[in-house]
């Protein structure tokens, strides 16, 4: 949503289900949004943002109830709601400057969770929190995996939350990123294109990033959780690796990936719920670059892509 050229919210929700697109992301409660949601079938994973933590995770649990009230009760009924996401990439890693907001992330999921429960809705909606592989070390073979030591305690903690409540662990995973940062990465490999495994099994970067999360659970006796891949993308500008064709190989390869439910060489035969980012690039968006041009759709609601979402 972070563009002044976007179509209205109405003409989104219609986009989506015109291309039978049955889930939504939203990463924050965008009153427009949600209105135009209301009797769409469409499934809501409804984002909190991570500066609201600190208020949420309040002893007193007044702002989680009202939080609740205005962006869930309100529509409840006529909006499929199915995971809240408590914070984004909320986690610290070393030098990382949302070191301030991991530390409320429990408390703030404790308190939407007992709101949810309290208006019955706790086996329909899921609360959770969206981590990123820099939680992550160790990660190559994926079966090393641990979670990085500067985030263990929190992460033992939102984990041992989540197996309590029966909710997937949401993990934003970027072979793009991680292709980027890393030359001895191939192409191929980060784009599903590779013509054989590797000697640890794996034929795609995806599959070892997600698996890399399943043996992180595993050490912290969390093997019973899931993990909904709650972000995946690839740019088309600006520079050599982020180019349309690369866009258009990669999602095209993701979306016949996991619409295959062959799942991972960890998990075989596990369908990987995912969600696609994003459906539109972003012109006001700051940070790197890169981070504009992730869109699925141009502002005019044509395809960037000859993608098949079914």
């Amino acid at each position: 949503m972070k563009g002044d050229n976007l179509p209205p919210r109405a003409e989104v929700v219609d986009l989506f289900r015109t291309n039978n697109l049955q889930r939504m992301r939203l990463y924050d409660p965008d009153k427009q949004a949600l209105e135009a949601l209301r009797g769409s079938g469409i499934e809501v994973m409804l984002g909190i943002p991570n500066e609201e933590l600190e208020h949420l995770a309040e002893q007193d649990s007044a702002y989680a109830s009202n939080w609740v009230q205005q962006n869930v009760l309100q529509y409840s009924a006529d909006v499929k709601f199915k995971y809240i996401a408590v914070g984004n990439e909320a986690c610290p890693t070393t030098n990382d400057l949302k070191l301030d907001f991991c530390p409320h992330i429990l408390g703030a999921m404790q308190n939407i969770y007992m709101e949810v429960e309290r208006a019955g809705l706790q086996d329909q909606i899921k609360v959770s929190t969206a981590v990123y592989s820099a939680v992550l070390s160790d990660t190559y073979p994926p079966s090393n995996s641990v979670f990085n030591p500067s985030v263990l305690s929190f992460m033992q903690q939102i984990v041992g939350f989540l197996v309590q409540k029966r909710a997937p662990l949401l993990a934003n995973v970027y072979p793009f990123f991680a292709k980027l940062y890393d030359q001895n990465i191939t192409p191929e490999f980060a784009l599903f294109t590779s013509p054989s495994a590797d000697q640890y099994g794996y034929q795609n970067l995806f599959d070892a990033m997600v698996d890399g999360f399943y043996y992180a659970l595993e050490k912290v006796d969390a093997s019973s959780l899931d993990v909904v891949v709650s972000e995946s993308g690839w740019p088309d500008a600006p520079d050599s690796i982020a180019t349309t064709e690369n866009a258009q190989t990669y999602y095209s390869n993701l979306i016949q990936h996991v619409n295959s439910g062959s799942g991972t060489p960890k998990k075989p035969g596990k369908p990987i719920e995912t969600y696609l980012f994003a459906m539109f690039d972003e012109n006001l968006k700051g940070g790197d670059p890169r981070e504009k041009h992730f869109g699925l759709f141009f502002p005019n609601k044509q395809p960037k892509y000859q993608t098949n979402f079914s």
